[in-house]
């Protein structure tokens, strides 16, 4: 079935194109801050508007999570080199991102489908996933390490407890 694009996911779909303006940006300029501020906005508000005015489709959910990958990925790709990451932070964040590779598959297998989940505890590590790059330039390693435990920690438990609901067949908006 063709789905009508509506507006909601026209502002979901931006955030790959705002994600591509932070990946031609010079790290940490003005112009990377204001997209990356920008793309993090139509994170905000996309889910927000599809409820308010009552757009939700999984088409909407399943390109929010592919905006979501790619805005992170673009994110990655251009902060990463430029600061320093411990050896131990590296696997932490792999252990994550293997957990959620886990799920991915194991909505696949449970539902047949990817079960896009936007649990309370996700929304929260996208906020402080979010936060991080501004303290980057600007703040002592010591406080980016102590944020990133954190912020490694609550994505852990995110990560864990999206796969309890997939694997109990919930869905969560």
């Amino acid at each position: 079935m063709k789905h009508k694009l509506n507006i909601a996911d026209a502002i979901t779909a931006s955030r790959i194109v705002f994600a591509v303006f932070v990946l031609i940006s010079s790290t940490f300029s003005i112009q990377f801050y204001t997209f990356y501020i920008i793309a993090g906005l139509t994170d905000m508000i996309d889910g927000w508007l599809a409820r308010k005015l009552n757009l939700k489709s999984s088409f909407g959910a399943r390109i929010d999570t592919i905006a979501d990958f790619i805005f992170v990925i673009v994110v990655l790709t251009k902060v990463f080199p430029i600061i320093y990451v411990p050896t131990w932070l590296w696997g932490w964040v792999i252990i994550i991102a293997f957990i959620k590779l886990t799920n991915l598959v194991s909505s696949l297998v449970v539902s047949h489908r990817i079960i896009p989940i936007h649990t309370l505890m996700n929304k929260v590590t996208g906020v402080m996933l979010f936060l991080l790059p501004f303290g980057i330039d600007r703040g002592s390693w010591q406080a980016l390490t102590i944020a990133a435990i954190v912020t490694c920690s609550v994505a852990t438990i995110a990560a864990i407890q999206e796969g309890c609901f997939i694997r109990a067949g919930k869905e969560i908006e």
